[in-house]
């Protein structure tokens, strides 16, 4: 179903290392276009760009939350 928030599994799990392709923070959204392509985001960019991505039949992956082993401490 594209544009649908899915938990289908992904060539690997999000971690505090994956980072947003428009802003450089922690990325919470993974998005794998028709092309195979993928793109990260966080979810403020995630959620500026999700028409396009529906419009270009993107698998949305949203990923609440990341590998506990990486995570940096706050």
């Amino acid at each position: 179903m594209p544009g649908t928030l899915t938990n289908a599994p992904t060539s690997s799990t999000l971690t505090a290392l994956d980072r947003c392709d428009r802003c450089g923070a922690l990325a919470r959204v993974r998005a794998t276009l028709a092309s195979g392509g993928e793109l990260l985001f966080c979810q403020h960019h995630a959620n500026q760009h999700r028409d396009q991505l529906e419009a270009a039949k993107a698998v949305i992956d949203a990923k609440t939350e990341i590998d506990a082993d990486i995570a940096p401490t706050l």
